[in-house]
This record gives structure tokens, C-alpha cells and sequence, in this order.
């Protein structure tokens, strides 16, 4: 029978505020960087990131808090049609800090939270029956309703043929055996806790723990004894992490000492943070155990590899389901190894993690790409009867027409400013449109940058996540070696502040404003960049003559950055016909998603509704006809394309 899923995990599901700040007290944390949280949440959206179909059961609140969980997992491609919305509970939230490599201030705030009031009634027998495995972690067998819910689980599982998992994960906090100001504490004895872990030991084919979970579990300090006593309870394969020493695993009896057990390869690399280090493990070793089409056959010292490599992905970087890597990061990482000891300043591996996870944190289908850009200022500022309030006013109308034309659906896009256009780029926030915005100074030559970014690039701190920061650099290959200097310090510095911001980046180059160009202007003029170490999440490029052009221009691109976003191409206030004409030639090229057009769509009728000649309806309808035009044109322009490419090949 085949499955529609490989896991289920199911359990804690929460906000983590991870204090931005390394190195201080929790009480001195001055901000905090928001991401999803719980043992069971990290690990499904770790193993999705491996390739895995992962789903979760859970709670979580009617509110901000629970949406945001929701969409994120979503992105992190997690199935959610067993996470409940709970109309009458909060969702869980953990506060944190990195403190060093040892110490790491938390405080749970989960008193009668939403994933706490998970129950029996919240597991869906055809939901169970659809996946590989299941994936328990120990904090919801604390609570007489969590732990009906969680052996309803385990017995559907049990009747189904899934396998089934066990990650001890003990948070004494959270069994009520330390108190609030405890939070980070991994080991209290007790003996309630043994005899409740104890007694499900034997439903599991697979139990995970660090020495101190294994000495909970088997009711002693005594590392070899406590698995021994867990033995005794279950045949299931005991992975004992030991921190440093890497990880071992017991397929049957216990030996006589842990260097007798199966291992995988460590990696020598710098702790930086060790919260959610166990579940970028398990995600690792699930990803091994559900390699094997018998679990009885799993190559263990492989799937410890997997494991010991994504907690050591987990330990060097900030936060804990955002340190966790793709396959592809995985496989890269595996293969060229341990280049620096403190991989979250890894260059290469960290454009890699950028790249093949940047969809966790803009989600969307921008496989085409239909932008409006009405980002423009000196432009507006110039008409007859420009204000400063109109000029709002009317980008406003434009994000009307946009969002007529767009309908709800996927594939569409703004380019709006925050100078004249702020009403009108916090209303598009939510939208489902791609929303780019820009930073150049209009017109300036070298580069300088809107004033609201501060000499520090700073005020991109306060830009929304969803935002993309666009550049314009007017520049040519033949430049003095002056210009180029200051522009390249300024694009090199905006996109590392992007980066810092968790923001992707355009980067848009006009070359024939400057000098006659060739075939080879704007591919040499990528290759600049990228020499520089820009790595634009889009391109914009102006329209490019001739087929050999754009073919060097993505080549120049895909040789090396074979995982951008793609290119837009600019308008330059064209009439249509020459757009259409320019959209043809562009369209034959894959890694071309779209246009991004500004005054074709909007002049006409700035012009006439800044003068009031139209009123603010005949000019949303205005635009929105023109938009829709060139939607259709570039729709048209792929489809020919991609008939041509087929009509060749046959």
C-alpha cells in the first residue's frame, strides 16, 4: 500500500523569541528574531527540508501567533491537517537567549496552552493509517488528556504497520518537576516521570535520547544501566547522543561499554547554540531509518551520519528550525566536508542554506512573474500638479488596479517605494502579491541610497520580512575604476544588510543609459557582481537586442547561481508594441519569470489624473486594463516559447 506520507509527528507546536543578542543575560535582551518552536514542529519541518512528507498534530490558538505557525509550516512544505485551531487557548511561547555554549536562559509560557488541550477526539484514524511512521516526543505523555491523545496515536499506529518513534525529549519544566525560572534544565530526577516513560517504552520501534533522558527513562545516573533497564522494556533500537562524542546506536542487548554500539562520523565544528540541536538530529536520523524499506535493516552508521550532520548544522547557527538544512545543503556538506570550524560564517554553505531555503520565509509560486512597478518617484515629482499627499494618494490607486488584475491568484507583483508610496506598500502587505521595494537615490550616479536606510543600512531592520530590497545601479563594464569602487561598496554593503534581515534582493543594472552596449555588456556586468559576492535573489534587466545576449546574460547567471529566483525585465517607459516585441525574445529563455513595467501602465494616467482630468475609478480602470494587457502579451510571449522549444525538439 503506498503511503501518502513518510511521518507524523505529533506534540508541542509554539512561538520561539530567540534573543538577538549573543552573549548577555535574558533580562538584558533588548530584541528578539520570531520562528516556530516545539520538538515535534522542529522535527517535521527538519525532515521536510530533508525531502521527507512530514505532517504534524497539534494545537494551536485562534490568533496571530497560531496563523503564523500555520503559514510556516506550510512554507516548510509540513502537511497540517492535523494541527486544530483552538478557539479557547493561546498558543504556546518559549523566550530564549544564547548565553554561550553552555547556558541558554528560557522561559516556557504554556500554562493551559493550545497544544496542551490536544486530545483523543484530535486523532483521525484515516489520517494515522496514511503515513510511514510516527514520531512521539515525551513532553505530551506529562498530562493525563495530551497522553490519551498521544497512546490513541500510538495504537492506531501500531494497527496500521507504521513505525513508530520515540524522542525522550525531557524538559523537567514541563513535567512540573523544576520550576518556571528552570527552564534550560535538562535532568531531575523522578520517579513519577520513570514509571510514566517506562510504561510506553514498549510501543516504540525506535527511542531516542542524550545519556541524561536515557538516566529519566531507566530511573538512573548510571548510563549503561538506565539503558539497560529500557532494554529490558523494549526491543526497540535505543540511539543514545552523547554531545561531542557524537551519537551511538543499540540495535539489541546493551554491551559492556557506549564505544560498542554502531556510529556514524562526528564533524569538528564550533557550538554556537545548542537549543533544537536534538531535533535537527532526529531529523537527520529519521531521514536514515526511512531510507530502509525495513526499519530491521536500517544502516545505522549511515543514518548517524545524516544526524550528527544536521545537528551540527543546528549547533553553529541561530534559532532552531531555520539552522536546519535542505538535502541539497546536506548532500554538498557531506561531500566537501568541514571547510571552517564555524559554519554559520561558511560563505559557500550559507548561500547554499539561503538559497534552497529562502521559500520558508517568502512563500509563493513566482515561477512567472507579472510586476507593476510603481516604485518610481522623480518621475511623479515632475508631473504638473504633483503633491507629496497626491503622489500617496495615487500609489494607492496603482496597488488598486494592481490587485483588480491580480484576483487573488499567483504570479503577481509590485515594485512600490516607502517615501511617496508608504500607504500603499504596508496595504499590499498580506496581499499574496511579490512586493519589491526600492533603495537608490532616483537618478543617482554612483550609487547613493534613500536616507530612511541610514548610513548603516540600519533602517532595513524595519522593513516587513515580505519586502524585497530592489537596487537600481546605472553602470557599464567600461566604467572608471572610481565609479566602480563606490558602487560596489554600496551594493556589496546593501546586500549584506539584506542578508541580516532575512530580505532577498534584486538587483537591477541599466548599462545603455550610460554607454553603447554589445552581446556581452550585461552578461560581463553580472559577472561583476557575482565576482564581488552579490548573490541577487532576482535580477532585473533591461531588454536585451538579441537572443545571443540573453543567452550569455543567463549563462553568466546560471554558472554561478544555478538556484536564483530568475530575472524581470524592465520597461523603459516603452510603448506596448516594443514591449511585446522585447517580451518575445525574453520569453524564450527559462530563467526569465516575467516583466516588471512602470510608466507604460501608469503614465498616461498619472499625467491626466494629477491635473484632474480623471477621476480616481477611470484611472484604477485605466491602469488596469494596460497591466492586464501586458499580462496577457507576456502569457502569450511563454506559451509561444514553449510551443516553439516542443515543436523543435519532435
Amino acid at each position: 500500500m503506498t503511503k501518502e506520507l513518510d511521518l507524523i509527528t505529533i506534540g508541542r507546536s509554539g512561538v520561539d523569541l530567540y534573543g538577538s543578542q549573543i552573549g548577555g543575560r535574558l533580562e538584558d535582551m533588548g530584541s528578539f528574531d520570531k520562528y516556530i518552536g516545539g520538538s515535534p514542529t522542529n522535527i517535521a519541518c527538519g525532515t521536510a527540508r530533508l525531502g521527507l512528507k512530514s505532517a504534524l498534530i497539534s494545537r494551536v490558538g485562534d490568533e496571530h501567533m497560531g496563523r503564523f505557525i500555520l503559514q510556516q509550516l506550510a512554507r516548510e512544505g509540513v502537511c497540517t491537517d492535523g494541527v486544530v485551531t483552538d478557539p479557547d487557548r493561546l498558543t504556546a511561547l518559549v523566550i530564549l537567549g544564547i548565553r554561550d555554549e553552555d547556558q541558554f536562559p528560557l522561559i516556557f509560557y504554556r500554562e493551559n496552552c493550545a497544544d496542551m488541550a490536544l486530545c483523543e477526539d484530535d486523532i483521525d484514524e484515516d489520517f494515522i493509517k496514511c503515513a510511514r511512521a510516527l514520531v512521539v516526543t515525551g513532553t505530551h505523555l506529562s498530562n493525563p488528556r495530551t497522553e490519551a491523545a498521544v497512546l490513541k496515536a500510538l495504537t492506531l499506529a501500531r494497527k496500521h504497520g507504521l513505525r513508530t518513534a520515540l524522542d525522550i525529549d525531557y524538559r523537567p519544566n514541563l513535567w512540573g518537576v523544576a520550576g518556571h525560572g528552570d527552564g534550560e534544565s535538562r535532568f531531575v530526577a523522578s520517579d513519577t516521570v520513570t514509571e510514566k516513560l517506562l510504561s510506553t517504552l514498549h510501543l516504540f520501534d525506535l527511542i531516542v535520547g542524550t545519556e541524561e533522558e536515557f538516566h529519566i527513562a531507566g530511573g538512573t545516573t548510571d548510563t549503561l544501566a538506565a539503558l539497560g533497564r529500557v532494554r529490558l522494556q523494549s526491543a526497540a533500537t535505543l540511539v543514545c547522543k552523547r554531545g561531542a562524542l557524537g551519537a551511538v546506536a543499540f540495535q539489541a542487548d546493551i554491551p559492556a561499554s557506549l564505544e560498542d554500539g554502531q556510529t556514524g562520523p562526528g564533524f569538528a565544528i564550533e557550538v554556537f547554540n545548542v537549543l533544537g540541536a536534538g531535533d535537527g538530529f532526529f531529523s537527520g536520523l529519521m531521514k536514515g531509518w526511512m531510507e530502509a524499506d525495513d526499519p530491521a535493516k536500517t544502516h545505522w552508521p549511515t543514518a548517524l551520519k545524516y544526524a550528527n550532520a544536521c545537528g551540527a548544522f543546528a549547533v553553529s547557527r541561530h534559532g532552531c528550525t531555520p539552522a536546519y538544512p535542505s538535502a541539497t545543503e546536506l548532500e554538498f556538506f557531506l561531500e566537501r566536508g568541514v571547510v571552517q570550524a564555524d559554519l554559520r560564517n561558511d560563505a559557500a554553505l550559507e548561500q547554499l542554506h539561503w538559497a534552497t531555503t529562502r521559500h520558508t520565509r517568502n512563500a509563493g509560486d513566482w515561477s512567472t512573474m507579472r510586476v507593476f512597478a510603481f516604485d518610481h518617484r522623480l518621475q511623479l515629482e515632475e508631473m504638473d500638479g504633483y503633491t507629496l499627499e497626491k503622489g500617496g494618494a495615487f500609489k494607492t490607486l496603482c496597488l488598486n488596479a494592481a490587485k483588480q488584475v491580480q484576483a487573488g491568484q499567483g504570479g503577481y507583483g509590485i515594485l512600490c517605494d516607502n517615501r511617496i508610496g508608504k500607504a500603499a506598500l504596508h496595504a499590499a502587505s498580506g496581499s499574496g502579491l511579490w512586493i519589491g521595494r526600492p533603495t537608490e537615490w532616483p537618478g543617482s550616479r554612483p550609487l547613493t541610497l534613500e536616507p530612511e536606510l541610514g548610513t548603516d543600512f540600519g533602517g532595513l531592520r524595519e522593513w516587513a520580512r515580505e519586502n524585497v530590497v530592489k537596487v537600481l545601479c546605472f553602470c557599464h563594464p567600461d566604467d572608471d575604476a572610481q565609479t566602480w569602487a563606490k558602487q560596489d561598496e554600496v551594493v556589496l554593503r546593501l546586500f549584506e544588510a539584506a542578508r541580516r534581515n532575512g530580505l532577498e534582493f534584486l538587483l537591477e543594472l541599466i548599462p545603455s543609459k550610460v554607454m553603447p552596449t554589445d552581446d556581452d555588456t550585461t552578461a560581463t556586468l553580472i559577472q561583476h557582481f557575482y565576482d564581488l559576492g552579490v548573490y541577487p535573489d532576482w535580477w532585473k534587466l533591461e531588454p536585451l537586442k538579441s537572443d545571443a545576449a540573453w543567452g550569455r546574460a543567463v549563462d553568466a547567471i546560471e554558472r554561478n547561481d544555478p538556484y536564483t529566483r530568475g530575472i524581470v525585465v524592465l520597461g523603459l517607459d516603452a510603448p506596448e508594441a516594443e514591449l511585446a516585441a522585447s517580451f518575445e525574445l525574453a520569453a524564450k529563455h527559462k530563467l526569465v519569470k516575467g516583466f516588471a513595467v512602470g510608466r507604460t501602465i501608469f503614465g498616461d494616467a498619472a499625467r491626466a489624473w494629477m491635473t484632474g482630468t480623471i477621476t480616481d475609478q477611470e484611472a484604477v480602470e485605466e491602469m488596469a486594463s494596460r497591466y492586464e494587457d501586458l499580462c496577457n502579451i507576456w502569457d502569450l510571449s511563454r506559451k509561444e516559447a514553449q510551443f516553439s522549444t516542443v515543436e523543435a525538439t519532435t
